[in-house]
């Protein structure tokens, strides 16, 4: 889950780069890979923030030049970031965003595989250690999925459906553990077919309450100390881009349906589906300008879910779904989705780029069911490259919604 820090009104945020894990190491084997325009980059093509340090410190040695240059099968291409910030919601917070990046075999329509870590700590005691990972294996014949988490996590909600707003703020304190997991068979070209297996469970659940005293949605919907949501999820997936950190072409389409079960310790049998589609398209066609576009879909199909693992705002696996509104600012039985971004360059060498987004969301009213609000949000940002092998961009974003929600957000990687 690439770093977010997400206030409900003013936000000073630094962005502290005191060091750049900036390595290409674990070389195995001494063959070349392929390259492609959607791949791992030339070291002649473009500059990042450690062509950039080597320039100025004057240490562009052999052995930096030798490691821009080879290119294996099982190199893993590193990036990491500390970070600083301030929210009024988190008050200051420190963090570490990481990825690693590599090739499990050399033929040229390979995927690239990547783990990413982010540990986050703030004044308030918030812990938050997210470890998300996509291994593809040879000829991109077995794809697995998946993303652990655990949250230490006071954390504002705002009630349920598309009329609540930042005046409904309600304070839940609570420990998450999720572990989800799925193993996906390739079955012809880009789509694959698999199975997973679903956790969330929530304890030591304590709500502070409005401040006026009234009684909340959570207690409308009714009130526990813990929650399990335990499953098993059947997968479809397409998905034809070659570096899921930073796309430039390609379509990915990711269709999961989850049935929670009492017979796997779920408190109750619920059936939900997310729909995950996402467009990638150089404009224009001879540029490196993208154009992305996200569309996401989450429906309970049946049964009544635990508050906490209704669809929300920001609650999908990165937690970028609604920049410009705070995390858990929307929750509902049913939540759809549309985004779209224009990424450009700024700099010739690559080594800078903005981006344009515009966003809307929408939540079921509840107990109705029924989609009445549209919440829309806007921003830019921009981006800094910290490794050109892999294609990694600092990604730093100021988003704005209605009703004075707005916020930085801060991603290793692109959004989406």
């Amino acid at each position: 889950m690439p770093v977010t820090i997400t206030p409900s009104k003013r936000i000073l945020f630094l962005v502290v780069l005191i060091t750049l894990f900036l390595s290409d190491s674990f070389s195995q084997k001494n063959n070349t890979i392929p390259l492609q325009t959607d791949t791992l980059q030339t070291s002649g093509e473009g500059k990042d923030i450690r062509d950039v340090l080597k320039k100025v410190f004057a240490k562009d040695t052999v052995l930096l030049k030798e490691l821009s240059i080879r290119k294996k099968t099982g190199r893993l291409h590193m990036s990491a970031v500390p970070a600083v910030g301030y929210a009024l919601q988190t008050g200051f917070a420190a963090a570490i965003a990481a990825n690693g990046a590599f090739y499990t075999d050399e033929h040229e329509n390979s995927n690239l595989s990547v783990v990413t870590l982010n540990a986050v700590y703030s004044e308030k005691h918030q812990f938050l250690l997210p470890i998300q990972s996509n291994i593809w294996t040879e000829d991109n014949k077995y794809n697995f999925v998946g993303d652990w988490r655990y949250y230490k996590y006071p954390q504002y909600t705002y009630g349920l459906g598309g009329h609540t707003n930042l005046a409904n703020a309600d304070l839940l304190n609570y420990s998450y553990l999720t572990i989800r997991q799925t193993v996906l068979r390739h079955i012809y070209k880009d789509f694959y077919v698999g199975l997973g297996y679903m956790l969330d469970h929530h304890w030591n659940i304590v709500e502070s309450g409005l401040a006026d005293g009234s009684v909340t949605d959570f207690q409308k919907y009714g009130v526990t100390s813990k929650s399990t949501s335990s499953g098993i999820t059947f997968n479809l997936l397409h998905d034809d881009r070659r570096n899921p950190i930073n796309p430039s072409s390609g379509d990915y389409v990711n269709l999961v349906f989850r049935c929670n079960t009492t017979l796997l310790s779920s408190d109750q049998n619920t059936q939900s589906l997310i729909l995950d589609l996402r467009k990638y398209f150089k404009l224009p066609n001879n540029s490196k300008n993208v154009l992305a576009m996200w569309a996401y879909t989450w429906l309970t199909l049946s049964g009544k879910p635990p508050y906490l693992d209704l669809p929300s705002t920001a609650w999908d696996t990165y937690s970028n779904l609604g920049r410009g509104y705070i995390q858990s600012r929307l929750r509902g039985l049913n939540l759809l989705y549309l985004e779209t971004e224009y990424r450009f360059a700024i700099t010739k060498n690559g080594l800078l780029g903005g981006v344009f987004f515009a966003n809307a969301q929408s939540v079921s009213d509840w107990p109705s069911n029924k989609f009445e609000v549209i919440l829309p949000g806007l921003g830019t940002g921009i981006r800094l490259k910290i490794n050109k092998h892999s294609n990694t961009n600092i990604a730093i974003d100021y988003g704005f919604g209605i009703g004075g929600s707005n916020g930085i957000f801060v991603n290793l990687g692109e959004v989406f």
